[in-house]
Protein backbone atom coordinates (compact mmCIF):
# COMPACT_ATOMS: atom_id res chain seq x y z
CA UNK A 1 0.00 0.00 0.00
CA UNK A 2 2.75 2.45 0.94
CA UNK A 3 4.76 1.48 -2.17
CA UNK A 4 1.73 2.15 -4.38
CA UNK A 5 1.18 5.55 -2.76
CA UNK A 6 4.86 6.42 -3.20
CA UNK A 7 4.70 5.45 -6.89
CA UNK A 8 1.64 7.65 -7.35
CA UNK A 9 3.37 10.57 -5.64
CA UNK A 10 6.53 10.00 -7.70
CA UNK A 11 4.51 9.85 -10.93
CA UNK A 12 2.57 13.01 -10.02
CA UNK A 13 5.84 14.79 -9.18
CA UNK A 14 7.40 13.70 -12.49
CA UNK A 15 4.36 14.87 -14.49
CA UNK A 16 4.37 18.22 -12.65
CA UNK A 17 8.10 18.64 -13.30
CA UNK A 18 7.64 17.92 -17.01
CA UNK A 19 4.71 20.36 -17.21
CA UNK A 20 6.73 23.00 -15.34
CA UNK A 21 9.75 22.47 -17.61
CA UNK A 22 7.59 22.83 -20.71
CA UNK A 23 6.06 26.03 -19.31
CA UNK A 24 9.40 27.43 -18.14
CA UNK A 25 10.53 27.80 -21.76
CA UNK A 26 7.76 30.31 -22.52
CA UNK A 27 7.95 33.82 -21.07
CA UNK A 28 5.09 35.27 -19.04
CA UNK A 29 3.04 37.86 -20.91
CA UNK A 30 0.87 40.42 -19.20
CA UNK A 31 1.33 38.66 -15.88
CA UNK A 32 -0.01 35.39 -17.24
CA UNK A 33 1.58 32.08 -18.06
CA UNK A 34 1.61 31.32 -21.78
CA UNK A 35 1.16 27.63 -22.50
CA UNK A 36 2.69 26.19 -25.68
CA UNK A 37 -0.15 23.63 -25.73
CA UNK A 38 -2.78 26.39 -26.09
CA UNK A 39 -3.54 28.40 -29.21
CA UNK A 40 -2.98 32.11 -29.75
CA UNK A 41 -6.44 33.19 -28.59
CA UNK A 42 -6.52 30.83 -25.58
CA UNK A 43 -3.28 32.39 -24.32
CA UNK A 44 -3.92 36.02 -25.31
CA UNK A 45 -7.17 36.28 -23.35
CA UNK A 46 -5.17 35.81 -20.12
CA UNK A 47 -2.67 38.63 -20.76
CA UNK A 48 -3.66 41.81 -18.91
CA UNK A 49 -1.45 43.70 -21.41
CA UNK A 50 -3.49 42.57 -24.43
CA UNK A 51 -7.13 43.27 -23.53
CA UNK A 52 -7.47 45.84 -26.32
CA UNK A 53 -5.99 43.43 -28.87
CA UNK A 54 -8.35 40.66 -27.75
CA UNK A 55 -11.35 43.02 -27.97
CA UNK A 56 -10.25 44.07 -31.47
CA UNK A 57 -9.78 40.45 -32.61
CA UNK A 58 -13.31 39.68 -31.39
CA UNK A 59 -14.78 42.80 -33.06
CA UNK A 60 -13.08 41.89 -36.35
CA UNK A 61 -14.39 38.32 -36.24
CA UNK A 62 -10.87 36.86 -36.27
CA UNK A 63 -11.15 34.61 -33.20
CA UNK A 64 -11.84 31.40 -35.12
CA UNK A 65 -9.01 32.16 -37.55
CA UNK A 66 -6.45 32.67 -34.78
CA UNK A 67 -7.73 29.56 -33.00
CA UNK A 68 -7.17 27.63 -36.24
CA UNK A 69 -4.40 25.26 -37.18
CA UNK A 70 -1.98 27.91 -38.43
CA UNK A 71 0.89 28.21 -38.21
CA UNK A 72 0.73 31.92 -37.44
CA UNK A 73 3.21 34.48 -36.22
CA UNK A 74 1.41 37.30 -34.44
CA UNK A 75 3.12 40.58 -33.65
CA UNK A 76 0.94 41.46 -30.66
CA UNK A 77 0.68 45.16 -29.72
CA UNK A 78 0.14 45.90 -26.03
CA UNK A 79 -2.64 48.02 -24.57
CA UNK A 80 -0.08 50.84 -24.26
CA UNK A 81 0.64 50.56 -27.99
CA UNK A 82 -3.06 50.96 -28.80
CA UNK A 83 -3.36 53.83 -26.29
CA UNK A 84 -0.53 55.66 -28.09
CA UNK A 85 -2.63 55.92 -31.27
CA UNK A 86 -4.31 59.29 -31.86
CA UNK A 87 -7.27 59.89 -29.52
CA UNK A 88 -10.42 58.11 -30.66
CA UNK A 89 -8.67 55.76 -33.11
CA UNK A 90 -9.37 52.55 -31.21
CA UNK A 91 -13.00 53.48 -30.50
CA UNK A 92 -13.51 54.33 -34.17
CA UNK A 93 -11.91 51.07 -35.35
CA UNK A 94 -14.08 49.01 -32.98
CA UNK A 95 -17.32 50.35 -34.49
CA UNK A 96 -19.15 47.73 -36.60
CA UNK A 97 -19.12 49.98 -39.68
CA UNK A 98 -15.29 49.99 -39.56
CA UNK A 99 -14.86 46.21 -39.35
CA UNK A 100 -13.02 46.00 -42.71
CA UNK A 101 -10.50 48.66 -41.65
CA UNK A 102 -10.01 46.98 -38.25
CA UNK A 103 -9.50 43.62 -39.95
CA UNK A 104 -6.88 45.17 -42.23
CA UNK A 105 -5.00 46.67 -39.27
CA UNK A 106 -5.07 43.40 -37.33
CA UNK A 107 -4.12 41.13 -40.23
CA UNK A 108 -1.12 43.38 -40.85
CA UNK A 109 0.18 41.93 -37.55
CA UNK A 110 -0.18 38.29 -38.68
CA UNK A 111 2.15 36.19 -40.81
CA UNK A 112 1.16 32.77 -42.16
CA UNK A 113 4.26 31.04 -40.74
CA UNK A 114 5.81 29.99 -37.44
CA UNK A 115 8.70 32.47 -37.33
CA UNK A 116 10.74 32.36 -34.15
CA UNK A 117 13.09 35.31 -33.57
CA UNK A 118 16.18 33.32 -34.64
CA UNK A 119 14.49 32.61 -37.98
CA UNK A 120 13.58 36.27 -38.45
CA UNK A 121 17.12 37.36 -37.47
CA UNK A 122 18.59 34.92 -40.01
CA UNK A 123 16.31 36.26 -42.78
CA UNK A 124 17.38 39.80 -41.88
CA UNK A 125 21.06 38.84 -42.00
CA UNK A 126 20.64 36.88 -45.26
CA UNK A 127 18.95 39.93 -46.84
CA UNK A 128 21.75 42.32 -45.86
CA UNK A 129 20.25 43.88 -42.74
CA UNK A 130 16.57 44.27 -43.63
CA UNK A 131 13.93 41.68 -44.49
CA UNK A 132 10.50 42.35 -45.96
CA UNK A 133 7.78 40.35 -44.22
CA UNK A 134 4.48 39.98 -46.07
CA UNK A 135 1.53 39.75 -43.72
CA UNK A 136 -1.82 37.99 -44.10
CA UNK A 137 -3.35 41.47 -44.57
CA UNK A 138 -1.08 42.18 -47.54
CA UNK A 139 1.12 44.65 -45.68
CA UNK A 140 4.88 44.67 -46.01
CA UNK A 141 6.70 45.04 -42.69
CA UNK A 142 10.42 45.75 -42.77
CA UNK A 143 12.27 43.76 -40.12
CA UNK A 144 15.69 44.86 -38.86
CA UNK A 145 17.91 43.60 -36.07
CA UNK A 146 20.23 45.60 -33.86
CA UNK A 147 22.10 44.36 -30.82
CA UNK A 148 19.95 41.26 -30.61
CA UNK A 149 16.65 43.18 -30.78
CA UNK A 150 14.21 43.05 -33.69
CA UNK A 151 12.36 46.12 -34.92
CA UNK A 152 9.48 46.22 -37.38
CA UNK A 153 8.73 49.21 -39.59
CA UNK A 154 5.21 49.52 -40.98
CA UNK A 155 4.21 50.98 -44.34
CA UNK A 156 3.94 54.48 -42.82
CA UNK A 157 7.41 54.47 -41.26
CA UNK A 158 6.20 53.65 -37.73
CA UNK A 159 8.69 51.50 -35.82
CA UNK A 160 7.71 48.80 -33.33
CA UNK A 161 10.18 47.00 -31.09
CA UNK A 162 9.77 43.35 -30.16
CA UNK A 163 9.69 43.49 -26.36
CA UNK A 164 8.97 39.81 -25.68
CA UNK A 165 9.97 37.32 -28.37
CA UNK A 166 9.23 33.67 -29.00
CA UNK A 167 6.06 33.04 -27.01
CA UNK A 168 5.34 29.60 -28.44
CA UNK A 169 1.72 28.65 -29.12
CA UNK A 170 0.17 25.38 -30.30
CA UNK A 171 -0.56 27.06 -33.64
CA UNK A 172 2.43 29.38 -33.99
CA UNK A 173 4.24 32.07 -32.05
CA UNK A 174 3.55 35.50 -30.55
CA UNK A 175 6.07 38.34 -30.43
CA UNK A 176 4.90 41.19 -28.18
CA UNK A 177 5.47 44.64 -29.72
CA UNK A 178 5.29 48.18 -28.35
CA UNK A 179 3.56 49.91 -31.30
CA UNK A 180 0.56 49.21 -33.51
CA UNK A 181 1.67 48.53 -37.09
CA UNK A 182 -0.52 50.49 -39.48
CA UNK A 183 -1.12 49.75 -43.16
CA UNK A 184 -1.06 52.41 -45.85
CA UNK A 185 -4.69 53.41 -46.27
Amino acid sequence: MITSALRTIALATAVSAIAFAAQAKNPMVGGAAMYPTKNIVENAVHSKDHTTLVAAVKAAGLVSTLEGKGPFTVFAPTNEAFAALPAGTVDTLLKPENKAQLTKVLTCHVVAADAMSKTVAKMIKDDGGEHDIKTVGGCIIKAKESMGKITLTDENGGVAHVTIADVKQSNGVIHVIDKVLLPKM
